[in-house]
Formats: structure tokens, C-alpha cells, sequence
């Protein structure tokens, strides 16, 4: 590891995973104090709260005294972070409920800016300019989204005498327009996507357009991002229909409502360049970041390097993104990201002038700390290193964790009633997790659904990846619906190890939303083996596993009481058929096809889940014992459980998510699983219950999500068709259109534009026929 990477591990690295909910006061001292979870008083608008007098007068800083955060949840914890490191004070800008977020919690000093909606609150630019006047803060990091690329807002900066911590107005304004952004990228000899480089002036210029260019083509909001504002189209309806939800979407997250048409090049992979910048005209890039993986254009799962790029298209692709940045002056932390196609040829997509939400990947890779960098470049100082400095080590991926039902990628809202961050085992700060959050935090319809960003590190991809599946197995939320299912699902995927994905994954793998995996052969072993020994534990001690969790060791130390009983496990429904008994010890299970599994605890588990260590019981030869093999070694051997897509383990990772009656509710690879025990008469007793009938709503248009009515397009006693659009819906930003099931006539109308909905809520029903 070169002395770049290891400078970063040292004074960055630790400081940046966060520790476990239980430890969050000793967090917050590393952090430089702050109040606890529980004594946060809610602030007063534009309020002052000094948490440190002690450092009120500090001596004159080399780089700033003070530094305002224009920003929330995760990245302002994030930005923090490192200006405590370099003992620069902090200055939080909160809503009004946000008044009680961690956020505010870490920085020194507090301001609220406004209600709720981001308008008022966090895009409100006359308020956070207030604040930098009252609070004296020398400078403002913006961190990404709200103001973050608004040139206006930098612009009054810059006239007020405060460095605001970006790249400088010019560049935002010339980058941020993604119109005039291809023009400068054409002139720079970058490679740029066939499109339309001018403002479109309604649906039928944007239609007219399409035919010209040749569908399928993107409408996108010209000063978008996020994914927000941005709609595929296949033909001219979803090009009109595209075009009025973008604009819909862009003027509410941006206050811009132009947009533009481009070529759409289908099953690309969608791969960013970072670069950075100083005042000096230096300018490098920090390799690349795979941010292929995404679900209505937003990202959710990134890594660093791409497995797809080779060191000569790395190389061509960072020269042109160089090329870009020295073009416009750029002096800060940049992405320029590009479209790739299956023969690595390579097209500029858009440039992002601010810190992208997946930087830490690039972080793990380079050892460069990016936000310190762009608060040196910003207090006029040069790269401290060059571009052959630049080294690529090991490998980085990042899952975006969010409140989402991933059924039908829809977002979640409620509190976090547990919750308590995954555990690096290894000891190594292979496990990063920036969240904004703690236990008892709300997941608001006002802001981005994103609970965390939890980054993993390894020498390999292989191993980065294997650590990815062990945190996301420990990662313990409850209270929201989230989307770890379907992310434990895509990392096991073999197109995803393999490495052959595109920006069509999801929509190609999970065209209507993810439920559960089906369970191979040896994962279902373990599974129900580990239920079995959590039943043993009741068998034995007549207590439920629930109260018992926070003892160690509590599946081996009554193991041995435990005489071989049958049972049909019903997992979910479905019954599968064991004998549960004990040997050496430990738990036994022998299943249907005669393997039988041991189980033991890990003891070195926290109290909120529980690792377990299988063996596979080996039958004995004649006069001999029974045999307990690792079944690490042993499935290489046994051609049965051998699965190159399982990525078999000698410790499996659940989670204890309640008592049902007669089973228990356990997580498992993401999933949630009802796992029942009857005796054999049982079962055949409970074949004879009645099936309770599922509920009729189909003469129901119901809101598949929390959000707001943005319009309701028809009326009581209206006729309908199939297909068509009666609503729209408004969650975290994004417009969702909701169409009619069924043709018929609509009987009534319950609720009216800007109304507040909760999930499943009524909307409209139609009448009978």
C-alpha cells in the first residue's frame, strides 16, 4: 500500500464507520462532543446552540475556523467527520424536524432554516446565508443534492466574502447545465452521446426530436441529477408522457423544468471518473467507479474498480475527463460520468460538480481522503500529490440501504424502532457505514429514502464482496420496510459475480420487484438447522429464544438435553420434514434425504443476531462414532451441496426477529421467514383448517406509497379504460403515475390534489357492474 493509501487508513479510515447504536456517546466524543440521542432539545429557528465553548476562540486554522454544512443526514455527518479530524468547528443547518437528527447532534453550533419542505428549508438559500452570517463560519461544503451544484448560491458566496467548498460558480454553472455541458464536452474532443444540445420546448418538440434522433431516446432534466427528471422512451405516447413527469420532477427537486432529448444507448454500464482540482491547475483523476447497477436511474449498488475496464480504457477515459476539467478551470472534487457500451467504447454522459454519494468507494481504492481535499483546494492550496501517485489498491463496493419496499421499489416511512449497524469482524476497518441516523430516528416522506451507504473494502473483489454479504446479514433495522432483501439477493447473483451487468439488470432480473429468494438445497439445511436449535433451546429451558438471545452460547449448553423428536417445519407455509436431536453437544438435524447438520453459536455475535458454525454429520462406519466434519471442507467434496453461486461459509449469520406461535420470525440472507414446528399429528390436523380468503380490491385505486397528490385526472362518473392514468403521486421527490386495473366507471373520488397519503390509502373506487 502506497504512503497516500496509508495516511487515509490511519487518520481517516477508523473515524469513518461509525460504530454500533450501543456505542453512539462514544462516538460522538471521537466526534468532538455533542449532545446524547436522548437530550437533544429542538432548537428555535435561527437559534444558536454552542456545544463547545471551549473551543469558542480558537487560534487562526490554516485551512478554516469554521465551516457551515449545507446539507443533511449522512454526508453532513460525513463532512463532519473530517473537519473534526483536522479540528475545524462545524456549523448544522436543520428543518424543523430535523431538529433532533444526528446531524445536528455532531456539528458545534445549530440553525434551523425552515419547515419541512425542502424549498423552504434546505434549497433555501436567503436562510442558509442567514446562518453564515450568524454563526461567522468561513466557509460552506454543500455536500451533494439541494445546493450543492446552484451557482447562484455560490455566486452570493463568493460576493459575501465565503469560500464555498466546490468547485468555483463558473464551472458550476458551465458543468451543471447538462445542455451546455455537451457543447463544452464536444469542444473539449470528449466523446458526448448523439442527442439534441438545446432546450425543448414542449412534448411535441420532444417527440419531433425522437424521430429524428431514433428511439429509444432519454428525456432528461437539463439541470438534473439523482436520477430525478430522467425517463426512458420507446416510442412517441412515452415520450409525451416522459416529458411532462420530468418536467414535473425537475421543477419541484431543481426549480428547473428544462430538459433535453438524447440517444439512449441500450444495455450500457454506466462508469464515472473522479477527478479533482485545485487552484493551480492541477487537475488528476482517481480511477473509476461501476455505478451500473440502478433502479429508476438512481444507483444502488457501486463499486470500485470496474471489472469490465481494462488499464488501457482507464486510462483514455481518465485523459478525456482531465481534458474536461482543465477546459472549465475546475478546482475541486468532480465526477465526470460516461456511458460505456459492450466494446468499451465510451460517451460523456454528464459532469457532477460536487461530491458524489458514492466517493468513499474511491476513497478505499486511493487512500485519498476527498472531502479534506476539497477543503484544501477551496483554502487555495495545491494537490499535495500528482497523478502517478494515483495508485488503484484492492477493491470497494457500496450498498445504498434504504427505506423501501423492494417488492415494487417503493419508498417507506416510520421509525427506526431497532436499529444497529453491521459488525466488522475481521478488526480490520473493512466495514464502513455512513448513515445519519440512530435507533429512534423517522424516515420522512420530505427527504431521500436512503438510510445509509454501507461500503465494504478487500485486497480483491471476491473478498469486498464476501464482506458485503456477511455486514448485510448483521445489518439489524426494524420498524421500515427496506430494500437488504433484494440487495443480499443481487451480490449473490451469478451475473453479478460474474460481472456482466448493465444498467438493465434490475429491470432485466427483478421486472416486477423482488419478494424472497428461493432457498438452494444448503442454504434451506441451514436455515431450518438453526431454527431447529432455537427450538431446542425452548425444549430444554421452556423460555423463548427471544429473551434468551443476550445469553452466550445458549444453542450448545442445552443441546445436550434434547431427545430426538420429529417434527414438519413449515417455512413459510411449505413443510419440510426433520428429526431433531442432539450429538457431542450440539444440535442435530437430519433431514429428508438423510444429510444431517450439527450446530453450534459463535459466541463472539452481538446480542442482535446470532452467528452459528454447521457441520455436516458424516454417517459412522461400523463400531464407530459419529463423525463431525467442517462444512467448509466437506462440501467440496460432496458433489450434492456444491454450488459455485453459494459461496458456501462455516458460519452462518441470522437474526431473531420475534416468537410466532409455535415457530419463530427470522431473517436470513435478507429475507424474512415464518418458520412454524408441529409434532406430525399436528400438521395432518392443521390440513383441515379453512383458508381464510384474501380481500377483493380490484374496484379499488389505492396509493402504493406515502406521498402527496399531485393530480387527480378524473372524476365521479368518469369512465375509464384499463391502462389509463387516473392519479399522480408524489414520494421523495420522484412522480408516480397511477393507472387505472380495470375499465369501468369511477363511483368516487376520496381524495384532492396536495393531499397527504399514507401507504394502501384509498384514492378512488370504481362502481359495481
Amino acid at each position: 500500500m502506497s504512503m497516500l493509501n496509508m495516511n487515509f487508513l490511519l487518520s481517516v479510515g477508523v473515524a469513518a464507520a461509525v460504530l454500533p447504536v450501543r456505542s453512539f456517546h462514544a462516538t460522538q466524543a471521537s466526534f468532538g462532543g455533542g449532545h446524547s440521542a436522548d437530550q437533544s432539545p429542538t432548537a428555535p429557528k435561527h437559534a444558536v446552540r454552542t456545544k463547545r465553548p471551549d473551543i469558542a476562540n480558537p487560534p487562526k486554522h490554516e485551512l478554516f475556523n469554521k465551516i457551515l454544512i449545507a446539507n443533511r443526514g449522512e454526508i453532513a455527518c460525513r463532512i463532519m467527520r473530517t473537519c473534526k479530524r483536522l479540528g475545524i468547528q462545524t456549523v448544522a443547518v436543520h428543518s424543523e424536524v430535523d431538529a433532533q437528527t444526528l446531524h445536528v447532534q455532531l456539528a458545534d453550533e445549530a440553525y434551523c432554516v425552515g419547515p419541512a419542505p425542502t424549498n423552504d428549508s434546505y434549497r433555501n438559500a436567503t436562510a442558509i446565508i442567514d446562518a453564515v452570517r450568524q454563526s461567522g463560519a468561513q466557509a460552506v461544503h454543500p455536500g451533494y443534492g439541494f445546493l450543492s451544484e446552484n451557482n447562484h448560491f455560490a455566486a452570493q458566496l463568493e460576493q459575501l466574502g465565503v469560500t464555498f467548498i466546490g468547485p468555483h460558480s463558473g464551472a458550476i454553472d458551465a458543468m451543471g447545465d447538462k445542455i451546455h455541458s455537451k457543447i463544452l464536452a464536444t469542444e473539449a474532443k470528449v466523446n458526448v452521446i448523439p442527442g439534441y444540445n438545446g432546450v425543448v420546448k414542449d412534448a411535441d418538440h420532444a417527440i419531433k426530436i425522437a424521430q429524428e434522433i431514433g428511439y429509444p431516446v432519454m428525456v432528461k432534466a437539463s439541470g438534473g441529477g439523482g436520477g430525478k427528471g430522467m425517463r426512458v422512451a420507446w416510442n412517441d405516447e412515452e415520450v409525451r408522457e416522459g416529458f411532462k413527469l420530468s418536467a414535473a420532477e425537475a421543477a419541484s427537486s431543481f426549480g428547473d423544468d428544462r430538459l433535453f432529448v438524447e440517444k439512449f444507448i441500450d444495455n450500457p454500464r454506466h462508469i464515472e471518473i473522479q477527478v479533482l482540482g485545485d487552484n493551480h491547475g492541477n487537475v488528476v483523476y482517481l480511477n473509476e467507479r461501476e455505478c451500473s447497477i440502478q433502479r429508476r436511474n438512481q444507483k444502488v449498488i457501486e463499486e470500485a474498480p470496474s471489472s469490465f475496464i481494462d488499464p488501457e480504457t482507464r486510462a483514455k477515459m481518465g485523459q478525456q475527463a482531465v481534458m474536461l476539467a482543465k477546459a472549465v478551470k475546475y478546482n475541486s472534487a468532480g465526477t465526470v460520468e460516461m456511458m460505456v457500451d459492450s466494446k468499451r467504447n465510451f460517451y460523456f454522459l454528464e459532469m457532477n460538480t460536487r461530491l458524489q454519494v458514492e466517493h468513499p468507494i474511491t476513497e478505499y481504492i486511493t487512500g485519498v481522503d476527498l472531502v479534506e481535499q476539497m477543503i484544501r483546494s477551496a483554502a487555495n492550496r495545491p494537490l499535495s500529490f500528482t497523478q502517478a501517485d494515483v495508485k488503484l489498491n484492492g477493491w470497494a463496493f457500496e450498498s445504498r440501504v434504504y427505506a423501501e419496499d423492494p417488492t415494487r421499489f417503493l419508498p417507506s416511512i416510520g421509525k427506526l424502532q431497532t436499529y444497529a449497524e453491521p459488525v466488522d469482524y475481521t478488526g480490520q476497518n473493512l466495514v464502513r457505514c455512513d448513515s445519519g441516523i440512530v435507533e429512534g430516528s423517522n424516515i420522512s416522506i420530505y427527504y431521500d429514502p436512503m438510510i445509509c451507504k454501507l461500503i465494504t473494502y478487500g485486497p480483491d473483489r471476491q473478498s469486498a464482496l464476501q464482506t458485503m454479504r456477511e455486514a448485510l446479514d448483521s445489518y439489524v433495522i426494524r420498524g421500515v420496510t427496506h430494500n437488504i432483501p433484494i440487495l443480499r439477493d443481487m451480490i449473490d447473483h451469478p451475473r453479478f459475480i460474474s460481472g456482466d451487468i448493465s444498467t438493465k439488470f434490475i429491470q432485466e432480473e427483478y421486472p416486477t420487484g423482488f419478494a424472497k429468494r428461493e432457498l438452494k438445497d444448503l442454504q434451506l439445511h441451514h436455515l431450518l438447522s438453526t431454527a431447529a436449535a432455537l427450538k431446542a433451546t425452548e425444549l430444554v429451558d421452556n423460555v423463548s429464544f427471544q429473551s434468551k438471545v443476550a445469553r452466550q452460547d445458549v444453542v450448545s449448553e442445552v443441546a445436550s438435553g434434547v431427545e430426538a423428536q420429529e417434527y414438519v417445519v413449515l417455512l413459510d407455509g411449505a413443510p419440510h420434514r426433520i428429526i431433531l436431536s442432539s450429538v457431542e453437544g450440539m444440535s442435530q438435524v437430519e433431514f429428508e434425504d438423510g444429510s444431517k447438520l450439527a450446530v453450534s453459536e459463535d459466541s463472539e455475535a452481538p446480542t442482535n443476531h446470532i452467528r452459528v458454525r454447521h457441520f455436516i454429520v458424516e454417517e459412522p462406519c461400523e463400531h464407530e462414532d459419529e463423525e463431525l466434519v467442517d462444512e467448509t471442507a466437506a462440501a467440496s467434496e460432496d458433489v450434492e451441496f456444491e454450488d459455485s453461486h453459494d459461496h458456501i461459509s462455516d458460519v452462518v449469520t441470522i437474526q431473531n426477529l420475534g416468537s410466532i406461535p409455535g415457530g419463530f420470525k427470522i431473517g436470513y440472507l435478507g429475507g424474512v421467514y415464518d418458520v412454524v414446528f408441529l409434532t406430525p399429528r399436528e400438521y395432518e390436523l392443521s390440513k383441515l383448517m379453512p383458508k381464510k380468503a384474501k380481500a377483493d380490491t380490484s374496484m379499488m385505486v389505492v396509493s402504493p406509497m406515502p406521498g402527496t397528490v399531485v393530480t387527480i385526472a378524473v372524476a365521479a362518473g368518469d369512465s375509464v379504460v384499463a391502462g389509463q392514468e387516473v392519479a399522480v403521486v408524489e414520494a421523495m421527490k420522484m412522480q408516480n403515475s397511477l393507472r387505472a386495473q380495470r375499465t369501468g366507471k369511477i363511483k368516487k373520488v376520496f381524495v384532492k390534489p396536495g393531499q397527504t397519503l399514507a401507504s394502501e390509502e384509498l384514492i378512488m373506487e370504481f362502481e359495481k357492474e
